[in-house]
């Protein structure tokens, strides 16, 4: 028997879109020779709906859009699980429908609801604990949803109900390291059952998650005998074989097992995965993107070329006064190598323009980050004009280490509807750059290698007023993602002054983050929903 597990890219909400992709995947199963087909979670809806759970038009949208699939798939000589949202009364459920020749043959209801970093299902889902087990073939099939898997009590109960074979349908999204958690995870919860799981995972962006794919099938003794690619749609197939105890578990024969990228190839293309989908999905013609001569909008402007093409992509440099004669070059250097369209606009007169209407108010007054900040702040409006006259998107260059300490300009350079690189520590922009290099040099390597500044004042650069990034980057990890204290960090080695420093301005900067724009998720806990702490607050480490 072979078995297809669909990585789908959907939207949320996209029900028309949401259907063609479930249909044209079940037909592609039935050619490849597949039985029985297994698609991701919500895969009806898209993940996550938040709030659109909350709309009864939104369930009955889905209604609809499974009697499409019932009828559209009624011919094909297939069994296809698809997620959806119900509805029973005042109870709501993430389920999983059995569809068969035409009619729906059964229903699953997701046991264990996340509610933890991004997740936040018990707000919108009520619980069944009732396992679901059917026959196809002569296998007896159990199914689960997403965190089911992440417990043992749900796989216990299908095995415990007959379940023979486990099919897990996920929306699991990327973050560092995610794939080796949920095989990991999986052994612990799936394979010490004895029993073989295949599970399919989303794929695409969908505001700030990437879903990465890498639908995965293990055996049962818990060896991965095929892999999905990394953030690609298609269909991955296994074969099971019954073995002569009809009571026993059937054979999962290996199938395309696809390797593992390094990191930072998986990293940056998520990053090019979500960009393309943020863009694609929310209909922006294209993007603009402030470039300065330095390694955060040269890494920005790489992704979005990969993502979106040249043609779709405009780079504005804006020079200030302190801008450097290497910043002009170096940036006129990269925009040739890529081909983007490529302008540049002086900001020195409108800076002038505003010195000599704040000139009487700041009388006696020394110059401070003030005048730094309105540069940022008309680089920003003028970004923002070209935006709206001309509808493509601003992506922001910020990294996770500028926004972590607030190492950037409200209204200034977090002007923009999406922000690539916002989980992006600076240590990593540099791997993802020399990353990027490799695969063919669009970076100028003097971008890489020179002292990163704002160029806000004469002779700046980060240093000045930060750690070094390879000890700020530490301790933000360790505090941030690893919610280790001050004391804990300090004795790992880190010079309690610079502790102390990072850890205070991450505190004082939540008021800018809240202002930040979407970006996408690398990260365990990236700034957004899986960090939410209070502006006002009086509690300090």
């Amino acid at each position: 028997m072979r078995i297809a597990a669909a990585q789908l890219n959907q939207t949320v909400g996209d029900f028309d879109g949401n259907v063609r992709r479930i249909v044209a995947a079940a037909q592609d199963a039935v050619t490849m020779g597949a039985s029985l087909l297994l698609t991701p979670e919500l895969s009806i809806s898209g993940y996550p709906p938040e709030d659109l759970l909350l709309r009864p038009t939104f369930h009955e949208r889905a209604r609809e859009a499974l009697n499409r699939i019932v009828a559209e798939t009624a011919s094909l000589d297939l069994s296809l699980l698809v997620g959806m949202p119900i509805v029973e009364g005042d109870l709501r459920f993430n389920a999983a429908c059995l569809v068969r020749q035409g009619r729906v043959i059964g229903q699953y209801r997701k046991r264990e609801l996340p509610n933890y970093g991004v997740f936040d299902e018990q707000r919108y889902f009520d619980r069944d604990t009732t396992p679901f087990v059917f026959e196809h073939q002569g296998i007896r099939f159990g199914v689960l949803i997403c965190e089911d898997f992440w417990f043992d009590a749900a796989p216990r109960a299908a095995v415990a109900a007959g379940a023979q074979v486990l099919l897990v349908l996920n929306a699991s999204p990327f973050h560092m390291g995610k794939q080796d958690l949920r095989i990991e995870v999986a052994r612990a919860h799936v394979s010490s059952q004895g029993v073989p799981m295949i599970a399919a995972n989303l794929v695409g962006g969908q505001d700030e998650l990437v879903f990465d794919g890498l639908s995965f099938a293990l055996d049962a003794q818990g060896v991965l005998r095929a892999q999905a690619p990394f953030c690609e749609p298609g269909l991955m197939a296994v074969d099971l074989t019954p073995q002569a105890d009809p009571q026993a578990p059937p054979a999962l024969a290996s199938g395309t097992l696809q390797p593992d990228s390094p990191l930072e190839e998986q990293v940056y293309r998520a990053l090019v995965l979500g960009v393309r989908d943020y863009l694609g999905k929310n209909g922006f013609p294209g993007a603009v993107i402030g470039l300065s001569g330095g390694i955060d909008s040269a890494l920005t402007l790489a992704i979005a070329v990969d993502a979106l093409g040249a043609d779709r992509v405009r780079a504005v440099m804006m020079p200030s006064p302190y801008t450097a004669e290497i910043s002009w070059l170096d940036s006129r250097d990269m925009v040739a190598r890529l081909g983007v369209r490529y302008d540049e606009i002086s900001i020195g007169p409108c800076f002038e323009a505003f010195r000599t209407t704040l000139a009487a108010e700041f009388a006696g007054c020394p110059e401070d980050t003030t005048e730094e900040n309105l540069q940022a702040r008309i680089r920003g409006t003028l970004l923002m004009a070209l935006s709206n006259k001309y509808g493509s998107i601003v992506l922001t260059t910020g990294n996770k280490s500028e926004m972590a300490v607030g190492y950037c300009t409200l209204y200034g350079d977090m002007a923009g509807g999406f922000a690539v690189i916002k989980d992006i520590a600076k240590t990593l922009v540099y791997r993802l750059s020399r990353w990027r290099n490799a695969q063919g040099p669009v970076i100028p390597e003097r971008i890489i290698t020179r002292a990163p500044s704002a160029e806000l004042r004469p002779n700046q650069t980060d240093q000045d007023s930060l750690p070094p990034y390879e000890i700020l980057d530490a301790i933000m990890k360790a505090y941030l993602e690893d919610n280790r204290g001050i004391e804990a960090i300090v004795a790992d080695g880190y010079p309690r002054e610079a502790v102390q420093k990072v850890v205070r301005l991450i505190a004082i900067s939540e008021y800018k983050r809240r202002q930040a724009p979407v970006g996408i998720r690398v990260t365990h806990r990236a700034f957004g929903r899986d960090w939410r702490m209070p502006i006002t607050s009086r509690f300090r480490e």
